[in-house]
């Protein structure tokens, strides 16, 4: 490790450390003491680690958590959030007492990091994730900000049982990530066993040597070891650092330290005993007297709300042309904005994002196959409004990373997702190809919005939207070339349908989105042939829904309403408009959706086969 660079702190900073670090662990037992619930061992085997970081190694404003100077730091195993709380209220964010509401339903301390506080960048809990986000923040900064900040993140042993975490270890290392740091608290036991490796140092040094980090094995509990490492860690150029820490879960405590059974619950009645004896090692029970180092420079705000298309979009109606091609385009357009950037899962010759790619290549990131990674460092690039993110891949692929994304809402990221290749109509590629899944994934996303452009101007707008829209966005596009039917002009927003085609005298109304829905056009002009009319809507988006909208029209043909999607039945379309009509007399919905495993063969063909083209809407609508 670097010896010629490193200054050891002197003897009063390193007992200062060494304090602070049994301070953390009393605080970890009387906040879980307090809530009868937690996991104080797992905190207590990270004490000296937080310390070193928090208090030593790390550069950030402790008044202003989120400055964009700031070093970044991600608890990867969330469930030791009370040590992560006690560092910033020692640090003297707020009153130490306050950790005693810990869990508390009217406190923000909540059992694992959210943020609704000012500190926490992205929810974490579900293990195998933090590290993702870590290297998007880290990518953001050396490549993006091209700014000093580092990112640390600390995980468990056990969540290094996650596919994820190598993912996001070759990714890291791969674009050279030195401003990334890794730390491993290999305290050797999990929830309910000891963990695979246990201590065994060695193999994890090996297995994070082959993925191409840095790696040093350290004494967890030494503050010099701990502070040596990290600082070595700043000396190496591109390569990221990973520190193993070995360590002891419920470190101090006797009885407790390196036992089973003690994960996920507060220490009762030996909380007392504990305490004490942690205590008692405190040399200076009072203010701890470090100066925390703020960031060296500074890093510019950056204004997400005017992101926009420099031009309208410029095409003829009637000329066909894939949603996925118009994605592409719209994605380049919009990029000229500098704050916008694009990722993908090694799939942009298909979603088209290599458009973006080419004309903006500084600002595209190729996760290559690895969309549960995609999805964490999409979340890390957007994290502290660093960036407009727009994640692309094969929509069936995103199901992958439905954890990641579930808790990105958690984490209340703006990240925008693309899936192409949806449906049936994708064709001869088969069932493993199809997103038939996708919309019902979206739209049980809390806070989402869920478009579903049906031609090329639509498609523009929709990525013109999700560009300023909050929360997660999905937006769903086809492979095969559809008709333009909007005007270059025409307004869309989300939440708000478009009636195609309205009669006096409809006898239903037919609501399709993508494929579907020209499948339906094709329905309308068949029945005009015989002198049947139907209203025509596209939604747009299916969350929201444009509820008033398809009310209107329902009502005025009789209140029948036809859905039609290239989606399983389960959570798409059908159940989104049954849901808007629920409570409504006098209207019915018929549902036409994929209700078989499909499989291989032309377009056309499958979206009959599957009953969902214009020959089975105009069945149905003769049917009613």
């Amino acid at each position: 490790m670097g010896d010629d660079q490193y200054h050891r702190p002197d003897s009063k900073k390193l007992q200062a450390l060494r304090d602070i670090a049994e301070k953390l662990r009393v605080h970890s037992i009387e906040a879980t003491s307090a809530s009868n619930s937690g996991h104080p061992t797992t905190c207590m085997s990270a004490a000296e680690i937080m310390s070193v970081l928090f208090f030593h190694t790390m550069k950030y404003k402790v008044d202003v958590p989120k400055d964009p100077a700031n070093d970044r730091f991600i608890m990867s195993k969330g469930h030791a959030a009370p040590i992560l709380y006690a560092a910033w209220a020692e640090a003297g964010l707020f009153p130490v007492q306050n950790l005693l509401n810990l869990r508390k339903i009217d406190s923000d301390l909540e059992g694992h990091p959210t943020p609704r506080l000012s500190f926490v960048d992205v929810a974490t809990g579900s293990l195998g994730q933090g590290l993702s986000v870590a290297a998007g923040m880290a990518y953001t900064g050396k490549y993006l900000d091209k700014a000093d900040y580092r990112t640390y993140c600390l995980l468990g042993d056990g969540e290094s049982a996650e596919g994820s975490v190598w993912e996001a270890m070759a990714f890291a290392s791969y674009y050279k990530l030195d401003n990334l740091v890794a730390i491993f608290d290999v305290n050797r036991l999990g929830q309910s066993q000891p963990t695979a490796l246990q201590h065994d140092m060695d193999t994890y040094r090996l297995r994070c040597e082959a993925f191409g980090f840095n790696t040093y094995i350290v004494d967890g509990h030494s503050i010099d070891d701990l502070a040596k490492a990290l600082h070595a860690a700043t000396t190496v150029k591109d390569k990221p650092t990973c520190i193993l820490a070995k360590t002891f879960k419920g470190r101090g405590a006797e009885g407790i330290e390196d036992k089973e059974g003690w994960h996920g619950k507060a220490l009762g009645a030996k909380a007392e005993a504990a305490l004490a004896e942690i205590k008692g090692r405190i040399k200076n029970q009072g203010a701890h007297g470090i100066t925390i180092n703020a960031p060296s420079g500074a890093v510019p705000v950056h204004d997400l709300s005017a992101v926009k298309l420099p031009s309208p979009p410029a095409y003829k109606k009637g000329d066909k042309i894939a949603t996925r091609v118009a994605y592409g385009t719209a994605l380049t357009k919009l990029g000229e904005n500098t704050s916008v950037v694009a990722v993908d899962a090694e799939t942009k010759n298909s979603t088209h994002a290599e458009k973006f790619m080419k004309a903006h290549p500084d600002r595209f990131i190729e996760c290559f196959i690895a969309e549960q990674n995609m999805a964490g460092v999409a979340m890390g690039c957007a994290c502290r409004d660093r960036a407009v993110v727009f994640a692309s891949a094969f929509a069936c692929f995103l199901s992958r990373a439905f954890d990641q994304i579930r808790m990105g809402a958690i984490s209340q990221t703006n990240v925008n997702f693309c899936g192409s290749h949806c449906g049936v109509s994708i064709g001869e590629d088969g069932p493993s190809q199809m997103a038939l899944e996708d919309l019902a994934l979206f739209r049980s996303v809390h806070g989402s919005t869920v478009f579903y452009p049906s031609d090329a101007v639509s498609m523009e707008r929709a990525v013109e939207i999700a560009a300023v829209t909050k929360g997660i966005c999905f937006i769903r596009s086809s492979r095969p070339a559809t008709a333009v039917i909007f005007d270059n002009d025409e307004k869309f927003e989300a939440g708000k349908a478009k009636v195609v085609f309205r009669h006096d005298d409809a006898k239903a109304t037919v609501i399709g989105v993508g494929i579907t829905l020209h499948e339906a056009i094709e329905a309308h002009d068949l029945l005009a042939k015989e002198g049947i009319h139907i209203n025509v809507i596209d939604p747009f988006t299916l969350k929201p829904i444009d509820k008033d909208t398809i009310i209107q029209a329902a009502k005025a043909s009789g209140g029948k309403i036809i859905t039609v999607e290239d989606h399983y039945p389960q959570g798409g379309l059908g159940e989104a408009v049954s849901s808007a009509v629920a409570g409504e007399t006098g209207i019915s919905v018929k549902i036409m959706a994929v209700t078989e495993l499909p499989r291989s063969g032309p377009p056309k063909v499958l979206i009959d086969m599957f009953g969902i083209s214009a020959k089975k809407i105009v069945e149905a609508v003769k049917a009613l």
